[in-house]
């Protein structure tokens, strides 16, 4: 028998989770990895430059004391909100939480949230302040947050500096002090929860998950959403690098390598068993969908087919972004990418740019909608393309999110004001009586549309940067949605029409002719520019014609002449206008793509 931990690190983002996890691993008598190159945890660029999570990591830490063996499954799990499924699933495979608190920055939204999913699995959290070390560091004013928010008690709270190491053995020797005794356990019906999942081109897709029971290297097993069956080619442990065992025993978190080609097969929350047995899922399986969607485009069409071999490649290692290939008339082909968020958005596009050399211009964000037809059908879009003939439709359905704000109470009324402007709800708010800093947390429905392009820079203007939020959509509501259409010469130019609420949308429409009167390149005729709804024009610039002098050759003579050419000049520019077509080049389109 050996003690075994599955314990997690979760915190808002930046907090030094995966610092604080190199420190850890430290511990290890068998590590084999990167002593000297740098983190084995947050190992993409990426993730580096800008000191974020982006993938869970799990590795084993091996430990020996008293004639004790220790078995530590550490998970280290990201931080951002887009990630917040994951981040649920990887709780559910530990017992014991460490909930992470930057002690210059405090408690902040996400911390809030990820301490919340683990009160209700029921772990065991052990509050730490981190950068004790750091001469902006609060650590009173931190205690007392954390005590106000989650009632514990001074006694309760670690003290560490990842970067220093100074707390962390003592925060060690408190993991150990709740490790279980554990069976390797020979069960008739064994499971594992697939926590995360990646591609390896050599391996197939490889699971990452915990065992209830125990699985055996060759065992024929299956994935229980799908009933797709597999052969269990490889099991083991990260240490960091990959440690291949004959057996993952009861209570244990490791890797089985399934050899199956893709990842859309292997998801985040599944069940896998053996074949031939009946297994009880592990429950609050969902098949994560995506929620803001980009139309990307190649700066260069000749790049269209770069960029379709780099989305490919890029779905195989990341299977919750999904893209389908559309047209955007003579501006050429691009694609509508689906994506857990902005920063899961700014992730892929960023790869793409970087390990691909593709350069693009994205479109303004979209979220699903559900429409009702008058035919009693629901049907979902996902950008105004897909949007159909107003007469067609009984209700749409936006999503909408509750969001959690945490900010100092002198902000309120800019807070209250911002919420107002983009559609919000207030739902409660509670003055944090024990916070030196006075902090306030209120919750709010907001549409999730009013929440992706700008509102956490307009929340962080208006508070001074002191404000924090998390979000979680909690469904959908009937709303007034309504669809722009853009017209240049009386003709409909579909990649700039958009799907808005009707309280948004002469504002939006008015910006978008303007926009266009600047940068369309004028003609020998006048050209209307309108937003419409339906047939209601509620927008409209038009951009003036070219003026030809064509009386600069007279000399003189009689005023007839003049007039005459004049005349036939007018009804030149008249039959131009009936006849002629304006073409939007694709510079023109992307400038007011990126203006907006």
């Amino acid at each position: 028998m050996k003690r075994i931990l599955n314990f997690s690190i979760i915190a808002h983002i930046d907090h030094g989770k995966s610092t604080l996890a190199q420190r850890l691993l430290s511990f290890s008598n068998k590590y084999v990895g990167r002593r000297d190159k740098g983190s084995d945890f947050d190992s993409m660029e990426l993730e580096q430059e800008r000191g974020i999570t982006i993938k869970s990591k799990s590795l084993r830490i091996l430990y020996s004391k008293d004639s004790v063996d220790y078995e530590l499954n550490m998970i280290d799990t990201p931080g951002h909100v887009d990630f917040a499924y994951e981040v649920s699933k990887a709780l559910y495979a530990c017992e014991v939480a460490i909930l992470l608190v930057d002690a210059s920055k405090g408690v902040q939204a996400q911390t809030v949230s990820n301490a919340y999913k683990a009160i209700e699995q029921n772990l065991e959290i052990i509050p730490v302040i981190n950068k004790i070390d750091l001469p902006t560091a609060r650590i009173k004013e931190v205690e007392a947050e954390i005590c106000s928010f989650f009632g514990f008690k001074l006694s309760e709270i670690c003290y560490t500096s990842a970067k220093t190491g100074e707390g962390v053995e003592d925060l060690f020797e408190t993991l150990l002090s709740k490790t279980l005794l554990k069976d390797k356990v020979e069960s008739a019906n064994p499971r594992a929860l697939i926590y995360d999942s990646y591609y390896d081109e050599h391996l197939g897709v490889v699971a990452l998950c915990l065992v209830d029971g125990s699985f055996n290297k060759g065992d024929n097993l299956y994935i229980n959403s799908n009933k797709t069956n597999f052969t269990a080619l490889k099991v083991g442990y990260f240490s960091p690098l990959m440690v291949d065992c004959e057996t993952l025993n009861n209570g244990e978190v490791g890797f089985i390598v399934t050899g199956l080609k893709q990842l859309s097969q292997v998801r985040v929350g599944d069940t896998i068993g053996l074949s031939g047995s009946t297994v009880k899922p592990f429950p609050d399986f969902e098949e994560v969908k995506p929620k803001v969607f980009l139309g990307i485009y190649p700066e260069d069409s000749s790049q269209i087919q770069d960029l379709r071999k780099a989305l490919e490649i890029l779905n195989l290692s990341d299977s919750s972004f999904t893209y389908e290939p559309q047209s955007a008339g003579h501006l050429g082909y691009g694609f509508n990418c689906g994506f857990l968020g902005l920063l899961h958005a700014d992730i892929v596009l960023e790869r793409l740019k970087r390990e691909f050399f593709v350069e693009l211009v994205v479109t303004t964000p979209t979220v699903s909608y559900f429409i009702t037809t008058t035919k009693n059908e629901k049907v979902e879009v996902h950008s105004a393309r897909e949007y159909p003939d107003p007469t067609f439709i009984s209700t749409v359905e936006e999503p909408v999110c509750k969001v959690e704000i945490i900010f100092p109470a002198e902000y309120l009324g800019s807070v209250l004001g911002l919420v107002n402007e983009k559609r919000g709800l207030v739902l409660d708010t509670d003055q944090l009586l024990g916070s030196v800093k006075n902090l306030i947390k209120a919750n709010f429905n907001i549409p999730l549309s009013e929440i992706i392009i700008d509102f956490n820079d307009r929340l962080k203007s208006v508070t001074s940067g002191y404000a924090s939020m998390s979000y979680e959509i909690i469904g959908y509501v009937i709303s007034d949605i309504v669809k722009v259409s853009i017209l240049i010469a009386g003709e409909d130019f579909p990649p700039l029409s958009l799907l808005i609420h009707q309280s948004n949308s002469e504002r939006m429409g008015r910006m978008i002719v303007s926009k266009l009167k600047q940068e369309l390149p004028r003609q020998q005729f006048s050209i209307a520019l309108q937003a419409t709804i339906g047939g209601k024009i509620i927008a409209r610039e038009t951009l003036p014609a070219f003026r030809k002098d064509v009386t600069a050759k007279l000399y003189g003579g009689d005023r007839t002449r003049k007039d005459k050419l004049l005349k036939k000049q007018k009804l030149g520019k008249k039959r131009m206008s009936q006849a002629g077509r304006v073409r939007v080049d694709k510079e023109t389109f992307f400038k007011i793509i990126k203006q907006n």
